[in-house]
């Protein structure tokens, strides 16, 4: 754990310090292109229950929705013409590389969840799910890169996510945290790298 903690915040770091122009320009095109805040922030649940809150580069208009669905399902309308671009390179991602530095995320792990679907885990999900810090990245985000087109197929998406996707989600998880090592972690970080490229499928 202590190797993975150093390898997070020393290439997260590096990361920031490669990646500071496309930050500076993605947050000019963002604060350009529509009204509101540069990034986007919400409550996710983190290592041992405890919420934290991500950062994304705003990707839509108008304030984030304080009930209903939190999925973002297909063509919505309210998806910036640069916020699709931005979604479909996973760019509004990047910001959770802070989350990564300050140590409530890792580089890879399971994808944080919000409050809201976490309460409909099993006492076991959350016993291994929140037993590591989640990740920017993790197999079930690579089997899933394409989550929005994939609910946007069911005529109730948030049902499919809670009864199909998200169970299916947990046992990837729940896997990878039983067998991760570090050789692990570095193949899952090349794999996002080429499926963000659309070298593989």
């Amino acid at each position: 754990m202590m190797l993975k903690r150093v390898f997070d915040f020393f290439g997260t770091a590096c990361g920031l310090l490669i990646l500071a122009p496309l930050f500076i320009a993605v947050g000019l095109a963002v604060a350009l292109g529509s009204r509101g805040p540069v990034f986007f922030r919400q409550t996710r649940i983190g290592r041992y229950g405890v919420p934290f809150r991500i950062f994304k580069f705003r990707t839509m208009t108008g304030a984030e929705p304080t009930a209903g669905p939190v999925l973002t399902i297909g063509d919505n309308p309210r998806v910036t013409p640069l916020g699709h671009l931005l979604r479909e390179s996973k760019i509004d991602e990047l910001p959770q590389l802070f989350n990564v530095l300050v140590g409530d995320m890792s580089l890879v792990g399971p994808r944080p969840e919000v409050p809201k679907y976490v309460e409909k885990w099993t006492p076991a999900q959350r016993e291994i799910v929140l037993s590591v810090r989640p990740g920017l990245t993790g197999p079930a985000s690579i089997k899933f890169r394409d989550q929005t087109a994939l609910l946007a197929q069911y005529a109730d998406p948030e049902a499919a996510y809670i009864d199909i996707i998200m169970p299916e989600k947990l046992e990837i998880c729940a896997a990878y945290i039983r067998s991760a090592t570090f050789a692990t972690d570095l193949r899952l970080i090349f794999q996002t790298l080429l499926a963000v490229l659309r070298l593989t499928r």
